[in-house]
Parts: C-alpha cells; structure tokens; sequence
C-alpha cells in the first residue's frame, strides 16, 4: 500500500514550524500560539482547558450538538449548570487561543455550526497526528524501504513523551483515545526494534525496556529483548528475561508464555 498522497516525514515536521497553534498532549499539555507558549495561568478555569482537550480528543468526529459535548465532560451536573459550564469555557478557551479576535468574527479553530461545535485543525499541528502519520509512513515503508520506515518510526517514538492527556487521566471522554496512541507506540517501538536487532541490538534492548515500562505484559517486547542479548552472546540475560515474562504474564494474567516466545528461549538455550 502507498504512502497517501502529501505525506512525508519532512512536510510532518515542517507543519510544527509553519502551523499558528501548536499542541503537545503526551507527557503533558502544552500549547504554543504563533510562536509563544501558552501560560497554566492564561486558561484562567479549568473548563476552558477541559473543553479544548475534549475538541482535540474528537478532532476527528463529526462537528458535536452543545448537548452532547456538555454531557460527555459535565454528565452529572444539571442542564442550567452545563449551560452556563459550556458558555464560560467557550468564552474562555476563544479568549485563550485567539487573543486578538474581534467579537463576533468568525473563530479560526473553534468552527461553530448552529448549535455544534468542532476543531478547525488546518493551521494546528497537534503530536498526537504527527505520531500517526509518521507511524503510517512506518508501516508502509517497512518491507521495502526499510531505511525510511526507521526514520519514520524514531521521529514517532521521540514524540512520545508519556501518556496521552495526563491530567486526565479518571476521564472517560479520552480514554478510548489514550488507549489508541499507547497500542500505537507500542506497536512503532517494536517495529523499530526489529529494524534495529541486525544494525544495533543494545538499541533493540533499549526500546524492549521502555515498552515494558509502557506495558509490563507486552510479550513482543520480551521476545525482541531476548533476541538482542542472544545476537551479543549474552544468554544469562536473555534467559533472565524470559523468566521476567514468565513471572509476569502469571501475576497478571495466571497464563504462560506464547508458543513463539517459548521458541526463541529454546533457541536460547541452544
């Protein structure tokens, strides 16, 4: 399959230079306007904060009715509560990303369509679609352009910098979101580990340890780690973190290693 058509890793890291409104939501939140950082105390409440993280979270839906919106971040309070929640979030969140809007012109990233509202992300970079973009440059590139597919999948694994929307982390409106981008990265980390078994197997090692911070079940993760330490001669670590898996997948899950993990300790063990 084709890299879509205008995608490229440089025209990807291009956009964070040439885009108006910058926004990193992995590891932390943190939004640059035209250049400038966006100060914790310029969001003056927290519902302008909540409200824009829940526009990046459906940047991708359909434009949502107000109802909507204000029932996924604010269910449990009453209609006239929500109400007035949305109105100073809003009016907040315009204030905060578009300092110099003259009232009642047209707003450049929060488009309103009636009652629905949604994110304009034309002249917004965001990490979390750079990430998966380059991790769709990866994965088209990774047969038969091997070299293209590392770069794409290191760009994508430096952008990860923690979890998506930390400060967020109790709400259900992203989780779905924050479970996404982790699959996502922990499937680039293990495709650049492949990549790298045969260049750099230390580097393979490095990245097998930081999924498993991710993810301490992943088994692909304990397969490739092994896999390093067998090509630097260095079985003692390589059966230790077979056992590592063993040890986890019980606690976890009271199951033993897959048939393939098992595989490789066998070849382990010579």
């Amino acid at each position: 399959m084709a890299i879509p058509e205008g995608l490229s890793i440089t025209k990807i890291l291009e956009k964070k230079s040439t885009a108006s409104l910058q926004i990193e939501t992995l590891g932390s939140f943190e939004v640059t306007l035209n250049g400038n950082k966006i100060p914790d105390s310029a969001w003056k409440r927290d519902t302008a904060v909540q409200l824009f993280q829940f526009f990046i979270t459906s940047r991708n839906a359909r434009a949502m009715h107000k109802a909507s919106i204000i029932d996924r971040i604010w269910g449990e309070t009453n209609e006239k509560a929500g109400n007035r929640n949305f109105k100073a979030a809003l009016h907040q969140l315009t204030k905060t990303i578009e300092p110099n809007k003259i009232n009642r012109e047209d707003q450049n990233f929060i488009i309103r369509q009636g009652l629905t509202y949604r994110l304009d992300t034309s002249q917004v970079w965001m990490d979390i679609d750079a990430l998966d973009d380059l991790i769709i440059i990866g994965n088209q590139c990774m047969n038969d352009q091997p070299e293209e597919a590392l770069v794409a999948y290191q760009q994508a694994v430096d952008l990860y910098r923690g979890i998506y929307l930390p400060n967020r982390i109790y709400e259900d409106w992203c989780a779905d979101e924050r479970e996404r981008i982790q699959v996502l990265v922990l499937g680039a980390m293990m495709s650049l580990a492949k990549l790298q078994l045969s260049r750099n197997p230390k580097e393979t090692i490095r990245l097998a340890i930081r999924a498993l911070q991710i993810d301490p079940t992943w088994e692909e993760a304990y397969r490739l780690q092994m896999e390093a330490y067998l090509s630097e001669g260095n079985r003692p670590l390589a059966v230790k973190t077979y056992r590592k898996c063993q040890q986890i997948l019980q606690q976890e899950f009271e199951i033993d290693p897959l048939p393939e993990t098992r595989r490789v300790f066998e070849k382990v063990r010579g």
